[in-house]
């Protein structure tokens, strides 16, 4: 009759002595940790459970857990880079830093008793108005140079958040467009990626700074 299925037929006992579990597909499940790194775990052949890491993250790139303790050397008393930096006692003597700006997200800062701190939560999100930050941040910069110190402004990775108030500064101090901060600021520290939301937000920044009265 329409609108009725066949039925299919029921396992034999015959059906289930031919069955062969060595013909079905093997499959993988990857897991994803807190930090956002992932592991691939699976069965081999004898049937022992095995893991390996995955080539991608949650966040769309490889995890890098290497240290990154390249500094980028952007002024004279202004300098920015990674969260390893602001850890690494060595480095930061190295290039005599006086004041932190931590705009990091989780990031402790370790030697409060040896520099200045501020800390912005900020979060490296497009969305995020990261626009409001801006000038408490040069302020902060601004003050360390007048003290004749030197200032680390440092996130995670330094790639986004550290970049966008570095390139916000050279705006607002300089007057260069977004392009010539970006073009600048990437000469020094070839890693850096302002996230898109950044990016408009440091136009906008810069239309309201030298917009022309018409």
């Amino acid at each position: 009759m329409a609108g009725h299925g066949v039925k299919p037929s029921p396992l034999s006992l015959n059906d289930l002595k031919l069955f062969d579990r060595n013909a079905l597909r093997k499959t993988e499940t990857l897991i994803t940790n807190p930090d956002g790194s992932r592991i691939i775990e699976g069965k081999d052949e004898e049937g022992n459970l095995y893991r390996r890491p995955s080539t991608s993250s949650q966040h769309g790139f490889v995890v890098d857990w290497s240290e990154d303790l390249q500094v980028a050397e952007v002024r004279d008393g202004l300098i920015m880079g990674s969260q390893d930096v602001a850890h690494d006692l060595d480095t930061l003597k190295h290039h005599r830093v006086t004041h932190i700006l931590n705009v990091a997200s989780g990031v402790e800062n370790l030697f409060p008793d040896l520099f200045i701190y501020k800390t912005l939560d900020l979060r490296d999100l497009p969305e995020y108005p990261i626009l409001q930050d801006f000038q408490n941040a040069i302020t902060f910069i601004d003050e360390a140079l007048k003290a004749n110190g030197c200032v680390l402004v440092h996130c995670n990775a330094g790639i986004s958040r550290s970049a966008a108030i570095v390139m916000a500064y050279l705006i607002k101090t300089e007057g260069m467009t977004v392009n010539e901060a970006f073009s600048f600021l990437r000469s020094k520290r070839p890693a850096i990626c302002p996230n898109p939301g950044f990016m408009i937000q440091l136009q906008n920044f810069y239309d309201t700074l030298y917009a022309k009265i018409s």
